[in-house]
């Protein structure tokens, strides 16, 4: 067997070949242990063993569940691939044109001596998904303009290691106190590991060595004191981290003890109420967990998390109200959330996943990333705003506020507002692509979250393979995954099973696999795979009504990993003066004020299933393209309507009397649909 292993193909005639693949296939399942050749489910990816090619936690860090894969192994393809090239003709891929944060010449980010304009958080923002988006998509013109940031960034370190603009260096720059402010510098980071895993410089281990090294000088009364950099430690927790594993130097794990004890008190309590600092500090304790190995650190993240969902969180689409801040009494589906704090809460579930293994965090993340992120942007992704919320009919120029909780325009569609989301929303997608795959111990592969792509990796014995995933989820539930390798390999494949998935199938090679797949569990699944296998999943997708008792008995209608709006008539109307960067208001044109017809007992019943043609190469998040629409039951209700100033009124209490005659209405997923109503009123003692 060595020795066909070690003959060259090109000397084997074609019929000798699949000689020496019989063999070796029939040699190695002979020898075949149940621990090489089994299938079984599990709740979290083992974690035992390592992984020889990738780099995860190191002792005495707690092993983590999957391990992230480097930028470019991942090859999104389909719609996925369809977004980050739209962001790439979008306002992310030209922020250098649109943003004055954004302008090279005179930045302080790239200034040797840190000195000049605009060196804050807007332009590591960008630049943190901008240079992934360069990586994904293979694009040259964005590698090469990101890559120039990098090389002014670098440039910047001073002797003492401290890197960037200078006035983060002398003062916070919220509260203008005399703090060091190195929340900036927490998110360019991220923009230095991309280029590390994608290039290999040499120069950042070192860069970033002397930078912690900096930071261990630093007085406890300056180290992460003020608003953003207090709350927001975790990111700066996960820095540390990611170098200890490579360099494996105890006084990391010192510094990162430092830096918990300075961070905000996420473990014991909630301590902000601000969406963003929400969305990606209530992670901080599992992050700490790692290291410090007490249950309840991990634990108290859950918590967090449950304790804000089930206060502000109470509508569907993954989000909750917080356009600003949560505020008491502001709970319901017309309260918005931040497009920073959708991206955010995404980036925590994928570090969450990570770490626990735990699928409940993917299955999240899947929500926001495709039931409230697409109505953030204009379908081209040529613009985006402030605030979505499940429920929104007149997106207008008007102040909303009290009701939300800033003044001013904070729903129209304009590339060249709203300066923080303009500059987040760039690590969204692609985030979100890089981690479709991950590695997991023990040499193998899991999909994470699934989508159209390519996963090149290296697996078992140091074998490399690809994997081709072809499907049109989450609009379908069906997956077929290709297989190519050069050689025979054994590793195992891990599926991850969504949380609403009952009685997963899944066959190799047209063959049904005996698994009892449980919902939000993984399907395991180690043997010898040999070129062309092919892996087929299906995950039935049944009719489900959420009811939220804390906001009015209202219901929310969901079909697989999607949630369903009303269709509704949208009429565009361009306010400024850009004809390559419009700036629009979206004003309805058909009925909204509906409530829903429901057999609760049998929701099935309640609604038709319209299967539509799948976009080829276009966008399938718009009320046209909607490759499903739902057709149901619903009446008028004309006491629901617009409040003063636009903005829809609060949800009636279900059940809701109305007069008006049965219609039949359609409903498109959520993401389809900018003017949308999510959270709907039942009709009172009536059966469709």
């Amino acid at each position: 067997m060595d020795f066909f292993k070690k003959t060259p193909a090109r000397i084997l005639s074609t019929a000798g070949r699949l000689l020496v693949v019989f063999f070796i296939i029939l040699g190695m399942n002979c020898q075949e242990s149940p621990q090489q050749k089994r299938s079984q489910t599990m709740e979290t990816p083992p974690q035992k063993g390592q992984n020889d090619f990738y780099t995860g936690n190191q002792p005495p860090l707690v092993k983590d569940a999957l391990i992230k894969l480097p930028v470019g192994n991942i090859k999104p393809q389909g719609w996925i691939r369809h977004q980050l090239e739209s962001m790439a003709q979008g306002f992310t891929g030209h922020l250098e044109e649109i943003s004055p944060w954004c302008t090279y010449k005179g930045n302080a980010w790239v200034d040797p001596q840190g000195r000049g304009k605009h060196g804050w958080e807007e332009m590591p923002y960008w630049l943190r998904g901008f240079i992934s988006l360069g990586y994904l998509l293979e694009n040259q013109r964005i590698i090469d303009e990101a890559e120039r940031w990098v090389e002014g960034v670098l440039s910047t370190q001073a002797e003492s290691g401290f890197f960037g603009p200078r006035a983060n260096w002398e003062r916070a720059q919220v509260h203008h106190t005399t703090s060091h402010d190195i929340w900036p510098n927490m998110v360019m980071l991220y923009v230095l590991r991309t280029h590390y895993e994608a290039t290999g410089d040499e120069r950042v281990i070192p860069f970033m060595k002397k930078y912690f090294q900096w930071l261990e000088t630093v007085p406890l009364e300056q180290f992460l004191m003020g608003t953003w950099q207090h709350w927001r430690g975790g990111d700066n927790l996960h820095h540390i981290y990611w170098l200890y594993n490579r360099l494996k130097e105890d006084w990391l794990l010192d510094l990162a003890q430092v830096n918990h004890d300075q961070t905000a008190n996420w473990s014991g309590r909630i301590p902000t109420w601000h969406g963003v600092n929400i969305s990606q500090g209530f992670r901080e304790p599992a992050q700490f967990y790692q290291q410090f190995q007490d249950p309840r650190y991990k634990e108290a993240s859950h918590r967090n998390f449950q304790k804000v969902m089930s206060e502000y969180g109470q509508v569907p689409g993954g989000m909750f109200g917080a356009d600003e801040n949560a505020r008491e009494g502001h709970t319901g589906p017309r309260q918005a959330a931040e497009t920073c704090s959708m991206v955010e809460f995404m980036h925590s579930d994928e570090m969450m996943v990570r770490i626990t293994g735990n699928p409940f965090w993917a299955d999240h993340c899947e929500e926001v990333a495709f039931n409230s992120l697409p109505a953030a942007m204009t379908p081209d992704l040529k613009g985006l705003h402030y605030l979505t919320a499940p429920n929104m009919v007149k997106l207008d120029r008007q102040d909303k506020s009290p009701i939300l909780q800033n003044h001013g325009d904070m729903l129209s569609y304009n590339p060249f507002q709203y300066r923080c989301c303009q500059h987040n929303v760039a690590f969204g997608w692609p985030y979100y692509a890089e981690r479709l795959w991950m590695a997991t111990r023990g040499n193998g592969l899991a999909a994470v979250f699934y989508g159209p792509c390519r996963v090149e990796a290296r697996v078992g014995e140091g074998v490399n393979v690809t994997l081709k995933e072809n499907t049109d989820y989450p609009f379908s539930g069906k997956i077929e995954l290709t297989l190519l390798t050069e050689s025979p390999v054994t590793f195992p494949l891990l599926l991850r099973v969504p949380g609403w998935a009952e009685k997963a199938k899944v066959k190799i090679n047209g063959k049904k696999i005996d698994v009892k797949a449980q919902p939000q569990s993984w399907i395991y699944l180690k043997r010898l795979w040999i070129n062309k296998d092919r892996i087929q999943i299906e995950f039935p997708l049944s009719i489900r009504i959420n009811t939220w008792g804390k906001n009015k008995d209202s219901v929310s209608v969901s079909r697989g990993p999607l949630t369903y709006s009303l269709k509704t008539g949208e009429r565009w109307v361009s306010y400024n003066d850009s004809e390559k960067w419009p700036a629009y208001e979206v004003f309805p044109t058909t009925p909204w004020n509906y409530g829903l017809i429901l057999d609760k007992e049998n929701p099935e019943s309640s609604f038709e299933v319209v299967q539509k043609k799948f976009p080829p190469d276009s966008q399938p998040f718009t009320p046209d393209n909607a490759p499903i629409e739902l057709k149901a039951k619903g009446k008028r209700i004309p006491g629901w309507g617009l409040e003063p100033n636009g903005l829809i009124e609060e949800i009636p209490k279900s059940p809701v009397s109305s007069t008006r005659p049965v219609e039949t209405i359609t409903l498109i997923p959520m993401g389809c649909a900018r003017l949308r109503v999510s959270a709907f009123p039942q009709i009172k003692n009536q059966k469709p």
